[in-house]
């Protein structure tokens, strides 16, 4: 061989070699877990999850705080799934449960902070609760193997483990304190034999039967499917309540069981518990299984069996379906030991027609059933009552159907006495009074915040003042505010109301001199303060920073449109900091999500405010204004059906205009090229997006994170849809972006917890889905992220997510050329 042809061969070798070399660089960077660019992964890594909760009466304040996002690790250890839950088998807790690593307090009254020595370094602390005399504050520590019970002494500033009793967290309540402060009722780890085992050989068949009777539900996940799932699932729900003093003694309360709620009289005397029994379901989750509601007394003892509530895996169909006979039981709040409870007189099913749908009735303990006390009727189905006294209570009623609801001022006393309130569509947002002010009373349960004066109310005992905080939404945008309100006269004071260019929201008022709030601004987060009109002065509790300096300079403002049949509509726009007009267009980022409306005027509402801050969470599509994108967050996507009509039988038209009018307008402020503008969404909105690229050509490239997109997999309703498949097969079809695969020539990005716990957003939908597109040529990716769920909660997931979502909108938007993607 020639020198000259050994070159030329050796030359050929190492051109393969290096190409070989490079391929596998190539494969070795795209491989494993990325991170988007540095101020994108900044942010995440600044992230911290914050929580502030007040006691009783508002003398202590604590604040929780979880910094940044849980590990893979973490959140990749395994569980069992159980009838709809997610159990992690090593310590009883739920493996979807978020702690803090940290708790802190502070003395109002003494403006005081201070932190309770003996907490462990690296603790997960969770279910932080006070005690209602103020002396203590209860939490959870959970480690590997156990959830402890632990106790602070606010006074002393110490906390301690309470007893060496290990806690079942797997569903339900964990723990209630008792109203004289003394001691807790505990849910722990039941005395058991040994932990179950699977066979990994079949045991037989595994079978279901129905025998003639309609049972149509939603795709529910997680759920039992053989009989040794329900032997675990008995081993793992099974729980023995125990009462824990303060000092540390605990005594057994009953005997164990799979309880579903446990809840204290007001007076402390007795307990309702709400326990589960079989049959059990493969169809419905926990939520629906049979249950026992007793009354035991402080012992433990049973006192009554009140009632049986059958499997409900049998409704009616209608989001106004309930089940026959009694429901809804609980304590009458501002009595000692009367009950209430509420049955259907329609036999649950919203297409009988009749005028009474709900009665509500109590009874105090000791009394027969056929002493019970007709409280109020219900014209429409019972929702949530608000205990005042003997003169006044508030009913919430609500008919999913018309979007109707009312509140009602009813005296307890006097079950003729009714008065509606409010009539509205609870759609309606400008026309929403909020929610009722509540106080604790000394039963440490939750009443009525009352005002009125002691003199007039002798001779007109009608005259009462009661307090609500809305959000306050306005053509102006979301402007929360302090009602008072005249249950007689029906005359209103606005005690506070958020004042621009802030949004402050009321959290803790007890009709005396101070209120409470939180204040933010664009670029200020949330902080407490103590606010008094009155005296006008405020003193500020917290001085929480803004986590985002990547975020410093950039612009929000609230826009508002029309689509082309006028209907009214709202986005958030976000510009990056460097943004100059003159120098041109930018690529835009579309981020929505649909929602059905039964009125024009509430889905024209204006929604949001612009003085919120820009908080920027996991799911956030703002991530992008600090690469040179323009984002359009919260895009208004109603979709409306009046009257007799269904939203959804208009669903991709309206869904059309919708888009069409976002990109109109921003097109025509001068921002946006159409031909670089980017639509995505979560779970529904994930359906959106690949809708708006079957049906339309708006966009240069989408990306829908854990969808549905084959509505035939869902066939007994999904979102608020309540028609079945076979009521309007059409419907089905035309919904179903998966239906028109072939017709979608936009770069669509697909990504999927694989681990998707949602009814209906399976991951099965993205996988069918992605073979469709690749079937018929689409360019297109799917992306699923390992043990994460339909919320995403890992560090490494989140984000290896932005990193695709980033490299998607790079290529196919921000440098995107013209030439075509799909032959």
């Amino acid at each position: 061989m020639s020198f000259h042809s050994f070159f030329k061969k050796c030359k050929v070798i190492a051109f393969i070699l290096t190409v070989f070399s490079y391929s596998l660089v190539e494969a070795q960077e795209i491989s494993g877990y990325q991170k988007p660019p540095d101020a994108i992964t900044q942010m995440i890594e600044n992230t911290i999850n914050r929580s502030v909760i007040f006691s009783s009466h508002a003398q202590y304040m604590a604040t929780l705080e979880e910094p940044g996002y849980p590990s893979i690790e973490e959140v990749s250890k395994p569980y069992i799934k159980l009838a709809g839950l997610r159990v992690n088998g090593f310590n009883f807790s739920n493996s979807r449960t978020s702690y803090f690593a940290t708790l802190s307090l502070k003395n109002l009254r003494k403006n005081e902070e201070f932190n309770l020595a003996g907490i462990p370094k690296d603790a997960k602390i969770h279910d932080v609760i006070f005690s209602l005399d103020e002396r203590y504050i209860s939490f959870t520590i959970t480690t590997q193997n156990e959830i402890q019970l632990w106790l602070g002494d606010l006074e002393q500033k110490l906390a301690k483990r309470l007893s060496d009793i290990a806690l079942n967290d797997t569903y339900g309540r964990l723990y209630q304190w008792s109203p004289d402060s003394k001691s807790l009722l505990v849910k722990c780890v039941a005395p058991q034999k040994e932990i179950p085992k699977r066979s990994p050989i079949p045991e037989g068949p595994n079978t279901q039967e129905n025998i003639g009777k309609s049972a149509p539900n939603r795709t529910y996940q997680d759920l039992l499917k053989t009989p040794t799932d329900e032997i675990f699932f008995d081993y793992y729900l099974t729980t023995q309540l125990k009462m824990v003093f303060i000092n540390g003694d605990t005594v057994n309360f009953n005997r164990p069981e799979i309880y579903r709620d446990f809840d204290f009289s007001p007076d402390g005397s007795m307990v309702m518990i709400k326990t589960i029994h079989r049959p059990y379901s493969y169809i419905v989750p926990i939520g629906s299984f049979p249950y026992t509601v007793s009354i035991l007394d402080k012992y433990g003892k049973l006192n009554e069996k009140v009632a049986e509530s059958q499997l409900a895996d049998h409704l009616p169909q209608g989001f106004d379906a309930v089940l026959e006979g009694s429901r809804e039981f609980g304590w009458r709040a501002d009595e000692p030991q009367t009950f209430y409870w509420v049955e259907a007189q329609d036999n649950g099913d919203p297409s009988n027609r009749i005028a009474i749908r709900d009665v509500i009735y109590t009874r105090k303990v000791g009394e027969t059933v056929n002493e019970k006390k007709k409280l109020a009727d219900c014209y429409l189905r019972f929702e949530h009552i608000d205990w005042g006294n003997d003169q006044i209570a508030m009913v919430t009623e609500r008919w999913w159907k018309t979007r109707g609801e009312r509140r009602v001022f009813i005296k307890p006393n006097n079950p003729k006495y009714r008065v509606n309130i409010w009539d509205r569509y609870y759609e309606d947002t400008y026309y929403d009074p909020g929610e009722f002010v509540t106080v604790k009373n000394d039963y440490n349960k939750d009443i009525l915040l009352l005002d009125y004066s002691a003199i007039r109310r002798i001779t007109d005992p009608n005259n009462i003042w009661i307090f609500s905080i809305s959000q306050g939404a306005s053509p102006k945008g979301d402007r929360p505010f302090l009602l008072k309100f005249n249950v007689k006269t029906k005359l209103t004071d606005t005690l506070f109301h958020s004042r621009a260019p802030f949004y402050e929201r009321p959290i803790y008022f007890d009709n005396k001199q101070d209120l409470i709030i939180t204040r933010e601004s664009v670029i200020e987060p949330p902080n407490y303060f103590v606010y008094n009109e009155n005296l006008k002065r405020q003193e500020q509790l917290t001085f929480f920073k803004n986590p985002y300096p990547q975020l410093f300079g950039i612009s929000k403002q609230q826009i508002q449109y029309q689509r082309k049949d006028h209907l009214n509509l709202t986005a958030n726009l976000y510009l990056p900091k460097d943004y100059n007009p003159t120098k041109g267009t930018l690529p835009v980022l579309m981020w929505a999500y649909p929602k059905e409306f039964k009125t024009i005027s509430a889905a024209g509402a204006v929604k949001g405010s612009p003085y919120q801050f820009v908080n920027v969470s996991w799911a956030s599509p703002i991530f992008w204004v600090t690469q040179g994108y323009a984002v359009l967050d919260n895009v208004d996507m109603p979709i409306v059906g009046e009257s007799n009509d269904q939203p959804n039988d208009t669903f991709v038209k309206q869904l059309t205009q919708n888009a069409e009018a976002a990109i109109n307008k921003i097109t025509k402020m001068g921002i946006a090229d159409p031909k670089k503008i980017a639509i995505g969404g979560h779970s529904y909105g994930a359906f959106m997006t690949a809708n708006l690229l079957a049906q339309t050509k708006l966009f240069a490239a989408g990306i829908a994170r854990s969808g549905a997109y084959n509505r035939t997999l869902t066939p007994f309703g999904f979102q608020s849809e309540e028609r079945t498949y076979w009521d309007d097969p059409k419907l089905y079809f035309d919904m179903s972006p998966f239906s028109y695969a072939n017709k979608i020539t936009t770069p669509l990005l697909l990504i999927h917890g694989e681990a998707d716990d949602n009814s209906g957003t399976f991951p099965i939908q993205s996988e069918r889905f992605y073979s469709a597109l690749k079937g018929f040529g689409a360019t297109t990716r799917l992306v699923y992220l390992p043990a994460e769920a339909h919320s995403y909660r890992a560090k490494e997931s989140i984000l290896h997510m932005l990193w695709e979502m980033n490299n998607w909108l790079d290529k196919y938007v921000k440098n995107k050329d013209d030439k075509p993607i799909r032959n």
